[in-house]
């Protein structure tokens, strides 16, 4: 795609568990186009989303590839993990629920996750694309 379209960026490839994770990185010719993360990631949603279904036509199965492009999504998940930490300490600090900005389903896991680390329960509520994340006092 980056040749097709000639824009400058490498391919870093790894494994994270059981999900195979590309990630389009600067390179020594150039920065990746950042249009290709989109405003709030949407364009990266459908990339990866093309990518899933180019890999489902090679290999005949369904692909939980993940694809980041200049570190938005480690960025992003950082941030989210700050968001939640917090809402978690003024939940506890109130014992009133909290609900949160609608999120993508990968972007809800990430909270439901530090919610559950601090031991708290959080549910979504809400259809896309404004689901949710509430989490709850204990």
């Amino acid at each position: 795609m980056l040749d097709i379209a000639d824009l400058d960026g490498d391919l870093d490839v790894d494994v994270d568990g059981d999900r195979a994770a590309v990630a389009i990185v600067d390179s020594e010719e150039g920065r990746v186009p950042r249009r290709l993360v989109g405003d709030n990631g949407r364009v990266l949603d459908a990339l990866q989303e093309l990518t899933r279904l180019a890999v489902q036509v090679e290999t005949g199965e369904r692909s939980r590839l993940m694809l980041d492009v200049a570190g938005y999504r480690a960025d992003r998940r950082a941030t989210l993990v700050a968001l939640a930490q917090e809402a978690v300490a003024a939940v506890q600090a109130s014992g009133v629920k909290k609900e949160l900005e609608p999120m993508t389903a990968f972007e809800r896991k990430i909270v439901h996750d530090v919610v559950a680390a601090a031991g708290l329960v959080s549910e979504s509520d809400g259809l896309d694309p404004n689901r949710h994340v509430v989490i709850l006092p204990t």
